[in-house]
C-alpha cells in the first residue's frame, strides 16, 4: 500500500510508535470503520430480505387485489430515476415493496460491490475496496396529490479508501487536503439523499411537482451514474459524470415543475459547491446556481432530455471560477425476454469555465443486458481533460501551460455478473471488468509511457430483485407481462 492516504482514522494524533506500526495500527482502525458501514448497510438489506420472506404470500394476494394507481397523471413508478429526473417506463423496478396499512408504501433499494480494484501505470493503483448505497422510500397520498420522501445512504467514505476513494485513470473532480484528486474516484457522502417530493394533479393532462432536498439532484443531466440501469452492474464511476450528471449530491435543492404524460419542464435553484472531503455531515451553502431541463417520454421504452446550468464556484480549489454546463441524453429499456432487461444510455456534456481554463466535454454510451442470471455490460467514453482536471503542472516533468492544454481519451469497458444466488428478493452475483484506454499521446509521458493502459476489477455484487408485484403507478397489464 502506498503511504498516502493510511494515517486515515489517526489523523491528528502523535503516535509514539515507528511507520510500520503506526501504519498497521491505521489500516486495522480504517477497517473496523469499513466493517461497520458495511454491516449497517447489510443489516438493512437482510432485514428487508427477511420481512419481504415473511410477507411474501400477503403481498403476492395484495398485489392481485390492487386497483388503479392514484399517481397524478396514472404515470409509472419506474419513470421515477435519480432525483426527479425521468427515465424509460419500461425500465426495471429492482427492489422491496411494502405496505404497512393507512395509504402507505414503502420501498427500499440497494447496489452493493465489493471488489480489488487494479489500475496500472504511476498514476493508478490498486486497492480492495467497495461502491455502495441503499435507498428507503415512502409514498402517501397528501392533499389530492402525493407526497413521496426519500433517504439515501452509502457507506463509501468508509469502504473506497478513505477520502481519496479508489482508483480510476483519468478520473478527476474534487479534493482533499487543498490538493485536487486526479484518477481516482471520490467516495460518494454518507448522506447521499435526503429529500421530499410533492405530486399534484392540475387538469386531466397537466400535474405540478416540488421538490425539496437537504442533500439531492438539480434539474441538470440525466439520471445519475448510480441509478441508471445501464450502469449499476458496472462498479466503476463514469469518466464523465462531472461533466453529465455530477451534481446528483448537492446539500440544498429546490426544483419545481410541471409535466404531461409525455413532458416535463422543471427548474432549480441550488447549492453548486461540491462537497467537501469530511462526507459524513451536509454542507449547506446558498442557492446560488440554476438550472433549466425539458424531458420528453415519447414512448415506454424511451427517454430523452436536455438541460443547461449555472454553477457558482463549484470546486474549491479554484475560487472565483464558475461551470455553465449543458447536457443532452437519450436512454432505452428493452423487454426482449420474460426474464431479460436491455438498457442503453447514450450521454453528452459540455463544461465552459469563466476561468482561463479551457472548454471541454464528454461522450458516453454504455448498456447492460441481464437475460436470467446472466448480465453482460459495456462502457465507451470520450473525454476531453484539461492539464488543470488532471494537475499535470504540478509534475517535475511537466512543460509551461499545460495548464490549458486540452487532451482526448478514450476507454472502452466491458464485464460480465452472473448471479449465484437469490435469497428472497436479494441476488448474489459474481463479476469481473475490464478496462482499456487511449491516451492522448500528450498523456503519455505522465503514464509510464503507456499508450493503452489496462484497469479491472473483480467484485461480489448483492442487488435486488426485480418487483412484480403492482406499485402506485403500474397498470396489471404490463406486471403480467
Amino acid at each position: 500500500m502506498r503511504e498516502r492516504g493510511m494515517n486515515l482514522g489517526t489523523e491528528g494524533r502523535d503516535l509514539p510508535l515507528d511507520r510500520g506500526q503506526s501504519i498497521s495500527i491505521a489500516s486495522r482502525v480504517r477497517w473496523r470503520s469499513a466493517s461497520r458501514a458495511i454491516g449497517c448497510l447489510a443489516f438493512l438489506v437482510l432485514t428487508a430480505v427477511r420481512a419481504q420472506e415473511g410477507h411474501e404470500h400477503h403481498h403476492s394476494m395484495e398485489s392481485m387485489s390492487m386497483t388503479a394507481s392514484t399517481t397524478p397523471l396514472g404515470l409509472d413508478m419506474s419513470r421515477i430515476g435519480s432525483g426527479t429526473a425521468w427515465q424509460p417506463d419500461d425500465t426495471p423496478m429492482a427492489g422491496v415493496h411494502f405496505q404497512p396499512g393507512a395509504g402507505w408504501d414503502l420501498m427500499l433499494h440497494w447496489n452493493l460491490v465489493a471488489g480489488f480494484d487494479a489500475q496500472t501505470t504511476p498514476r493508478g493503483g490498486h486497492q480492495w475496496t467497495s461502491m455502495n448505497w441503499v435507498m428507503f422510500m415512502a409514498q402517501h397520498d397528501l392533499l389530492g396529490g402525493q407526497v413521496t420522501g426519500r433517504v439515501m445512504l452509502s457507506a463509501e467514505p468508509f469502504t473506497t479508501g478513505g477520502k481519496r476513494g479508489y482508483p480510476l485513470l483519468l478520473q478527476t473532480g474534487e479534493e482533499v487536503g487543498g490538493e485536487q484528486l486526479h484518477d481516482r474516484q471520490h467516495p460518494h457522502d454518507f448522506f447521499m439523499e435526503v429529500a421530499a417530493i410533492y405530486q399534484h394533479e392540475l387538469t386531466r393532462w397537466l400535474a405540478m411537482e416540488v421538490y425539496a432536498a437537504a442533500s439531492g439532484e438539480p434539474a441538470l443531466g440525466p439520471v445519475a451514474f448510480p441509478h441508471r440501469a445501464s450502469a449499476m452492474p458496472n462498479p466503476f464511476a463514469a469518466l464523465g459524470h462531472h461533466w453529465q450528471d455530477s451534481t446528483h449530491i448537492a446539500f440544498g435543492v429546490l426544483t419545481a415543475g410541471l409535466y404531461t404524460e409525455w413532458l416535463k419542464l422543471e427548474g432549480s435553484g441550488f447549492n453548486g459547491r461540491e462537497p467537501d472531503e469530511n462526507r459524513y455531515g451536509f454542507d449547506f451553502g446558498s442557492l446560488d446556481s440554476w438550472s433549466l431541463r425539458l424531458s420528453w417520454n415519447p414512448a415506454r421504452q424511451w427517454s430523452a432530455q436536455v438541460s443547461y446550468g449555472h454553477l457558482a464556484e463549484p470546486e474549491a480549489h479554484a475560487p472565483g471560477v464558475s461551470v455553465d454546463r449543458f447536457t443532452a441524453s437519450v436512454l432505452h429499456s428493452w423487454r426482449p425476454g420474460p426474464e431479460a432487461s436491455w438498457n442503453t444510455s447514450l450521454v453528452y456534456g459540455q463544461n465552459w469555465y469563466s476561468g482561463p481554463v479551457p472548454t471541454t466535454r464528454a461522450v458516453l454510451l454504455e448498456s447492460a443486458l441481464e437475460w436470467k442470471a446472466d448480465t453482460v455490460f459495456g462502457r465507451l467514453e470520450y473525454v476531453q481533460r484539461s492539464g488543470d482536471d488532471l494537475a499535470l503542472e504540478h509534475e517535475a516533468t511537466a512543460p509551461p501551460g499545460i495548464a490549458t492544454e486540452v487532451f482526448d481519451s478514450c476507454v472502452l469497458e466491458l464485464g460480465y455478473v452472473r448471479r449465484l444466488a437469490t435469497f428472497g428478493p436479494l441476488n448474489v452475483g459474481l463479476g469481473v471488468v475490464g478496462s482499456l484506454y487511449v491516451l492522448d499521446g500528450g498523456l503519455r509521458g505522465f503514464y509510464g509511457g503507456q499508450q493503452f493502459p489496462v484497469a479491472g476489477m473483480v467484485f461480489v455484487r448483492l442487488w435486488p430483485v426485480e418487483m412484480h408485484h403492482s406499485m402506485p403507478g403500474m397498470n396489471h397489464a404490463e406486471m403480467e407481462r
